[in-house]
């Protein structure tokens, strides 16, 4: 198992993550390509392109006609609503909420009656979010500035964690989980899309911020990831990788072999103590 970063260390990858997706969505709101080079970001502008992106992350094309221009930016690895369960009345959250894509398709389930809260840790990226939601009249959706291992969110109240290829960006994802069991209510489930290893990750790999930011380098093995959830208390663990990812993984840093090492999978976990019969 890799050994943990410094604070040193982690400190450059959150600061060189917090710029490339700052750049991300700063070419999103000029209706530019996307803003770095080596990434598993998907923002272009043509509107097919970034269907195309999406639709092979598992989303409809109705899912994404039914958000506000500029909320899709085709980023991700999955689609977490799908294993979500999402019940109307439900407290969503939503790590790395990006333009809020996925945030507004959990309000269409949660309904009105419920409430949607995403997390960001950059500002012009929270600024989009807002923006959208506004456009699209999301009155139960709101979107709170901070960094994922320090949640801006009571303890007990969430209903389902949901994120999209933002755990392996963080460099203390045992911090990251943690705050994930905090937030939980008793029988509150993760349903979470992420990067991970199949496989120890090569020196050349694994130290390449560019690729970290690419959601490639920060991937954790499976066996960590399962080790993680147990230390803090989950129940139901079930981790299911995508073989198929790696045609998508490969066109995010081609000629690297990323897609040799790292695969989408899917994470899903309950913390005990309420009915929840997720994950059995």
């Amino acid at each position: 198992m890799s050994q943990p970063l410094d604070q040193k260390q982690a400190d450059e990858i959150r600061q060189n993550v917090r710029k490339s997706y700052a750049d991300v969505a700063e070419s999103s709101n000029k209706g530019d390509s996307c803003g770095t080079q080596v990434s598993c970001c998907g923002v272009s502008d043509d509107a097919a392109i970034n269907t195309l992106v999406s639709t092979r992350l598992g989303y409809s094309e109705s899912d994404m006609e039914s958000v506000p221009d500029g909320a899709d930016m085709g980023l991700g690895c999955g689609n977490p609503g799908a294993i979500a369960s999402i019940k109307p009345g439900e407290t969503v959250l939503d790590l790395g909420s990006g333009g809020g894509f996925d945030c507004f398709l959990a309000a269409s389930e949660t309904t009105e009656s419920g409430h949607v809260i995403g997390i960001d840790m950059t500002p012009t990226m929270i600024s989009k979010a807002r923006s959208n939601a506004v456009k699209g009249q999301y009155h139960q959706v709101e979107f709170r500035l901070g960094e994922i291992e320090h949640l801006p969110v009571a303890d007990n109240l969430v209903d389902v964690i949901i994120s999209n290829c933002v755990i392996n960006l963080s460099p203390d994802k045992n911090q990251v989980f943690s705050e994930a069991f905090r937030v939980l209510k008793p029988g509150g489930r993760l349903a979470i899309s992420d990067v991970v290893a199949s496989t120890e990750l090569p020196a050349e790999i694994k130290n390449d911020l560019a690729l970290y930011s690419g959601c490639m380098a920060g991937a954790s093995q499976i066996d960590a990831l399962q080790s993680i959830l147990e230390k803090h208390g989950f129940e139901k663990i079930h981790i299911a990788p995508k073989d198929a990812s790696k045609d998508f993984i490969k066109d995010w840093a081609p000629g690297r072999g990323a897609e040799d090492y790292v695969l989408s999978a899917t994470i899903e976990a309950v913390k005990p103590g309420g009915d929840s019969d997720c994950c059995d």
